[in-house]
Parts: structure tokens; C-alpha cells; sequence
């Protein structure tokens, strides 16, 4: 797959993530927050907890396993230290606060065949 291609992909999953939250009740904060260790996909709050979600899109019957499975520990790691960065440059007190991961599938035809919240996933 080309990275225009992959890169598409990760969008259109970005894109249904943050639908699925806020029609879910969730306020969304920040989209692609980055700094020099790296990005998070999406900042959003519910009910005074601040949610860090990683957001994976996979191809259905891709040969790379699921979504889910491809936030390996390396990766959960990297989240959890730029959501650090985050809470220092925003100079606020540590929230209550939880790391989620949303795996989105995608067909084939670009339709969005589901969407998988894993809430306090790492």
C-alpha cells in the first residue's frame, strides 16, 4: 500500500473516531496534538476525565492483524509520556485521566465496516 494510501487510511479512521466519540457524549479537545516525542491522535473529556485516545484503522482481511493489536507496549509508552508533554505546556494538575484505543475497520470500498472503543486500554 502506498503512503498517500495509508495515509488516507489513518485519516478517514481519525476522522470516524472522533464522530463516534462526540456522538458518544465526549468533548473533543485536540486532534493530532504533537511534539518533538510524537502525537496523539485525540485529546477529548467526559465528565471531568481526560481521555488520550490512540486511534488504529486497519483494512479488513489485512495480513498485519488487528487495530487493536498493533498498540504494542512501545507504543503505549510513547503515549503515555507525550500526554506528559502535554500536561506540563498546558500547566495543568494531573486530571483523573485514562488512555483508550479506538480500532477502526475499513472495507475494501473505503466504508467503515466497525468501530471497537477499548476504554482504559493501557
Amino acid at each position: 500500500m502506498s503512503e498517500d494510501r495509508r495515509r488516507q487510511t489513518g485519516l478517514a479512521g481519525e476522522e470516524a473516531a472522533t464522530t463516534f466519540l462526540e456522538e458518544s457524549g465526549y468533548m473533543i479537545i485536540e486532534r493530532n496534538w504533537r511534539c518533538r516525542s510524537g502525537e496523539i491522535d485525540i485529546i477529548a473529556s467526559m465528565d471531568n476525565l481526560l481521555v488520550f485516545v490512540e486511534v488504529r484503522t486497519r483494512r479488513a482481511g489485512g495480513r498485519f492483524g488487528t487495530a487493536a493489536e498493533s498498540v504494542d507496549r512501545r507504543k503505549q509508552q510513547q503515549v503515555a509520556a507525550i500526554a506528559q508533554v502535554y500536561l506540563r505546556m498546558r500547566q495543568a494538575a494531573y486530571p483523573p485521566m485514562r488512555f483508550d484505543v479506538i480500532a477502526v475497520t475499513m472495507e475494501r470500498d473505503d466504508s467503515i465496516s466497525e468501530i471497537k472503543h477499548i476504554k482504559a486500554a493501557f
